[in-house]
């Protein structure tokens, strides 16, 4: 279909009518083509209505999704930028939420989960507090962190080699997305081209990783045989 009456457009997208009629009285949605007393909507309208329950997902508010389509509405850069928002669909972590109680974390990390170290976790973004639960971002972080100090490593030092993971991470999604953004915007499909290409970026990052390992083991072999 390319136009749909009010009713079926709400279907379409997985909505109440009555929430699309919020998102209407909020200018979150255009108002649709009228004729007579009918009013259109075409699928550009659906499309928003997808893309409103996409950044939903994600975590954003109305208010601040009204500003990005309102800033979209006017400029092109803010409409690649909410394009390439759309067409990530899921999200590119895959470590899913666990809620733990104090008791479990003790038996996980003992007396080194400090109150330091959680507010320093919840910086982070890898736990929040609710309802006297703690909620863990990703379990695959968990994990990876649990055996870390198994071995050995101490949770401080865990932590303090987060910020800077977190850090170089940052630096390597921004100069992808800006290869994104530059190149593949104005691609025909742009969430089949970015469905396409993810597990191309993740061996990427992975490779460049393992390289960059090699050369810190090789580096501190030379230095132990080394003179002296």
């Amino acid at each position: 279909m390319d136009e749909y009456r009010i009713e079926e457009l709400a279907r379409e997208a997985g909505v109440p009518v009555r929430t699309l009629r919020y998102y209407q009285e909020r200018r979150l949605l255009p108002p649709p083509r009228r004729q007579g007393r009918v009013g259109w909507y075409s699928r550009a309208h659906l499309e928003r209505l997808r893309l409103i329950a996409r950044l939903l997902e994600r975590g954003y508010r109305l208010d601040g999704i009204e500003e990005l389509l309102a800033a979209a509405d006017e400029g092109r850069e803010v409409t690649e930028l909410l394009g390439l928002a759309a067409a990530a669909g899921e999200p590119w972590a895959e470590g899913r939420p666990a809620a733990l109680t104090a008791e479990e974390l003790d038996g996980l990390f003992g007396r080194q989960f400090t109150p330091e170290l959680l507010a320093e976790a919840v910086e982070l973004g890898y736990v929040r507090v609710e309802d006297g639960r703690y909620v863990l971002s990703s379990t695959r972080l968990l994990e990876a962190t649990v055996e870390l100090v198994r071995a050995g490593v101490p949770l401080r030092s865990v932590l303090a080699v987060s910020w800077e993971l977190e850090a170089a991470f940052d630096r390597m999604a921004f100069a992808v997305f800006q290869l994104a953004r530059t190149h593949l915007v104005d691609s025909g499909d742009l969430p089949a081209t970015v469905s396409r290409l993810k597990p191309v970026v993740r061996a990427v990052a992975d490779e460049h990783f393992g390289r960059a390992m090699d050369r810190r083991i090789r580096a501190e072999l030379e230095r132990r045989s080394g003179p002296g």
